[in-house]
């Protein structure tokens, strides 16, 4: 039965067919008077009457036309109107539903002096009877205006029901669009969200990697030249590679947790902040990098965003000057607590490398200061890097504090 009604809604000129097919038979089996005119005249519109009525959905406009051009035809030519005049309430639903404006307005115009022109063409109440000198008394002008107004209600109602029936079908048609739109643009958030979920991701990674893996490298180095000669600062070395890769592991557990439930996010470290800033230096300074370190203005607690974004970027420029300021390059950190902004400053005196060195390590493009871009960008802050005067490289951030809360 689904399948049927399916089949029938694709192809609604079928079942047009069929009630065209209903009121022409009722056109043929109404009962007209003898005389050719109205015999052959009633089959001849009931015939036209059908016929509109089987392309009334695909050509609306043709069908209000032809409806009301039959109708006039009856009148003019004096046609008694059979049982196939239930088609002209079809044309008054079909203009006003899938018709044009014009056609929906000439239905209703049309319906609405149906009632009055029918009653005065074939109205014989007052016609004198044969071998009966006196008339019947006629209906008063109440019983006439009363029956006008009657016949003529089908057609207000079956256009009435066509309006309905177009504004429903714009609203679904609406509804649809709403719904198609709403898919697309929901589509395309979830995209954004991928996206900047991953870049997130990769920023993690870069930051997690690119330091603890340095530290080690370093240390690494160190332990074999000194192996051989001081043993215990091998062994020294080896500590602090080993501590430095059981960091690196938690913050890849915590990075890893992002992507399981909230249930099992629990089980992982909080993200780092300003706090454990001194650790990292501390880490720093092991691997062979000194540090100095200063704080200005009112230590106050910040979002845990801007937290961790001062955390990275501090961490990205200790890993480049490691990179790139060579042997003797020392490092300076400075943190300032401002009332409306906080400034990082990261600074060395080491051999000057371009920001296109330091991004990429001299092996092509790099993730580590388009990180620090991306960073300082999502908290609305601005970013300084280049040479800094008299030698060396300079990376200052500074992080508007009420844009970030």
């Amino acid at each position: 039965m689904h399948r049927l009604n399916a089949w029938l809604r694709r192809h609604p000129m079928v079942v047009d067919s069929a009630w065209a097919l209903v009121v022409l038979l009722l056109g043929v089996l109404s009962d007209f008077s003898e005389s050719d005119l109205q015999l052959y005249g009633g089959l001849a519109f009931s015939l036209a009457i059908a016929a509109l009525m089987v392309v009334r959905r695909r050509y609306p406009d043709l069908a209000a036309a032809g409806g009301t051009a039959l109708g006039l035809g009856q009148l003019v030519l004096d046609v008694t109107p059979g049982a196939s005049a239930i088609g002209y309430l079809v044309f008054a639903y079909t203009g006003a539903a899938f018709g044009s404006r014009w056609a929906s307005r000439l239905v209703l115009a049309v319906g609405l002096v149906a009632g009055p022109l029918t009653l005065w063409r074939f109205d014989n109440s007052g016609d004198p009877v044969p071998d009966d000198p006196s008339p019947p008394p006629g209906p008063s002008t109440w019983q006439l205006v009363f029956v006008a107004v009657l016949m003529s209600t089908p057609f207000v109602l079956c256009w009435a029901w066509g309006r309905l029936t177009r504004v429903r079908g714009a609203y679904l048609v609406e509804l649809e669009d709403r719904a198609a739109r709403l898919e697309r643009e929901r589509d395309a958030q979830a995209k954004v969200a991928v996206a900047a979920e991953r870049a997130r991701i990769a920023r993690e990674l870069h930051d997690v990697v690119a330091h603890n893996v340095s530290v080690m490298i370093v240390q690494a180095d160190g332990a074999a030249y000194v192996l051989d000669n001081s043993p215990q600062q091998a062994k020294e070395a080896l500590g602090t590679i080993a501590a430095t890769g059981r960091q690196a592991l938690v913050e890849m557990r915590r990075l890893l947790g992002v992507l399981r439930t909230s249930e099992t996010a629990e089980e992982y470290v909080p993200q780092p902040g300003v706090e454990e800033l001194p650790e990292l230096l501390e880490q720093v300074r092991t691997a062979g990098l000194p540090v100095d370190f200063a704080t200005s203005g009112e230590p106050r607690e910040l979002p845990r965003g801007l937290e961790l974004t001062v955390y990275r970027i501090v961490q990205e420029a200790l890993t480049n000057v490691r990179k790139h300021g060579g042997p003797g390059a020392r490092a300076r950190v400075a943190v300032d607590f401002g009332d409306r902004d906080l400034e990082v400053l990261v600074e060395d005196d080491g051999r000057g490398s371009t920001a296109e060195q330091m991004d990429g390590g001299g092996d092509g493009p790099g993730h580590g200061l388009i990180g620090m871009r991306e960073r300082v960008g999502m908290v609305s802050g601005s970013l300084d890097i280049g040479p800094r005067p008299g030698g060396g490289f300079r990376i200052r951030a500074v992080l508007p504090l009420k844009a970030a809360g």
